[in-house]
């Protein structure tokens, strides 16, 4: 029996014992693990059984996997976009007609759901990336961040930690002032952006990043007002860089060069920064960032959806800029579909199998990810991290049939967001057995959440 040896005199709150865990390079039977002030005590090999008191996890117990890309209203998207043909652009036209009916209250009832739901797929830390800042027409609440606090209140409603990226959103495009939809997403200036997000205030499961929202909502001479903001807090900054063509094509000429080029020229790359999708690069684009080591956040459930395309993920990696995971619009919410496609997409692409192992994916949808949103210490089975787990069953028909030392291949290239049975967070049990213990019924949630929207 292999023993790590909890801290002296820190009081266990709770054990797991887990069936089969995966360590990081591993899937190891017969594991327990203790639980003090919210993370992991102690870890010990070789229990055939589980200890009297503790909780049994059977299946793969996996690190709680880090959503690090999210727009939680986009949920209410989900199926009514499906319908007819179109692009990027279109479907733009239907999201901000979804963002046009949301208030504080509706917000948080969205999002709890939304939240629940990450927690049943096994998420145990979102990155919201919020620019739903004020009411329609631009007019701030008499809170002027009541939109962001309900999304703060919302994951602590549905039991998961979140990163709020606030987002600065301040132009249409380049030299455009926003149009009126955009008008609640715009504070007018960085400066009163910045002095806005000052307000909002984390928590034990709250931290507050930022966000660009892109080269064409933030005018460049604005930009250093947002990383500075970033750089004095130590908070993650995430953008989206380079999604679509036609933004490609707008910035070389309005500032003739690339998209990842201004970013490195106003000072927005760098080991704190998440460029999101990353999609359309040039090789100079790809050396500029992985050198920079700026992550990359993959979502390709949404790439695809929305007809993005398929970024060159493999080569951002090579470069040196972390990968990282995100559901986006949450076409569907199920990390596994994401480290699978990133893989698959790429297998598409080349006509070459096997880009990334089990183990590197796992490591894209959990510690690399968190480490995106601001919490580089979590995404591991080992003393000192968040005691945030997942459990994931090894005998439903998508995973039944491998031995257990292929289960990590069986979680990512078979499983599902159905097929997890535990979430634990902090030590607590989120998901017990397939059902989230905070949200009683989280489909009638949704769907109670998603029609007041359309009412």
């Amino acid at each position: 029996m292999q023993l790590t040896v909890r801290p002296t005199g820190t009081p266990v709150t709770a054990t797991y014992w887990m069936s089969h865990a995966w360590l990081g390079t591993h899937v190891e039977p017969g594991v327990t693990l203790d639980v003090a002030g919210g993370r992991i005590a102690g870890v010990r090999t070789g229990i055939d059984a589980p200890p009297p008191g503790a909780t049994a996890l059977r299946g793969l117990t996996l690190p709680g996997l880090a959503n690090t890309h999210s727009h939680a209203f986009h949920r209410a998207l989900r199926s009514t976009v499906q319908v007819g043909s179109g692009t990027f652009w279109t479907w733009r036209e239907l999201m901000y007609r979804a963002a046009s009916r949301l208030t504080p209250d509706t917000y948080f009832d969205l999002a709890r759901a939304t939240y629940a739901e990450m927690a049943l797929a096994g998420i145990t830390s979102v990155g919201e990336f919020h620019y739903l800042h004020h009411a329609p027409g631009g007019t701030p609440y008499d809170n002027p961040n009541a939109m962001g606090e309900a999304l703060i209140a919302a994951a602590d409603a549905a039991g998961i930690r979140i990163t709020l990226l606030d987002t600065a959103y301040l132009a249409a495009g380049f030299g455009e002032r926003p149009n009126r939809h955009q008008l609640r997403f715009s504070d007018t200036t960085a400066d009163a952006w910045a002095e806005r997000a000052s307000l909002l205030k984390g928590g034990d499961h709250a931290l507050i990043g930022a966000a660009i929202h892109s080269v064409r909502a933030v005018p460049a001479g604005q930009l250093a007002t947002v990383v500075r903001w970033a750089e004095e807090r130590g908070a993650p900054l995430h953008v989206h860089l380079s999604e679509q063509t036609a933004e490609n094509d707008a910035c070389l000429t309005a500032h003739g060069r690339t998209p990842t080029r201004l970013l490195a020229d106003h000072g927005v790359l760098g080991p704190r920064t998440t460029g999101i999708h990353n999609t359309h690069l040039t090789a100079e684009d790809i050396e500029l960032l992985g050198n920079s080591g700026t992550g990359t956040c993959m979502c390709p459930t949404t790439e695809r959806d929305l007809a993005d395309g398929i970024g060159p993920a493999a080569a951002l990696q090579r470069a040196g800029s972390p990968l990282s995971l995100g559901s986006d619009s949450h076409a569907v919410i199920d990390l596994f579909e994401e480290a699978r496609a990133m893989e698959l997409n790429e297998r598409l692409r080349t006509h070459v199998r096997g880009h990334w192992t089990a183990a590197a994916l796992l490591r894209a949808a959990s510690a690399d990810g968190h480490a995106a949103l601001g919490r580089p210490d979590a995404g591991t089975l080992e003393p000192g991290a968040p005691a945030d787990l997942t459990t994931v069953a090894l005998d439903s028909v998508r995973t039944a049939g491998p031995t257990p030392r292929l289960a990590a291949e069986a979680a990512v290239f078979a499983a599902s967001a159905a097929d997890v049975r535990h979430t634990v967070v902090a030590g607590r049990h989120v998901v017990r057995d397939g059902r989230h213990t905070l949200v009683e019924d989280v489909p009638s949630a949704l769907a109670e959440a998603i029609a007041a929207l359309h009412g």
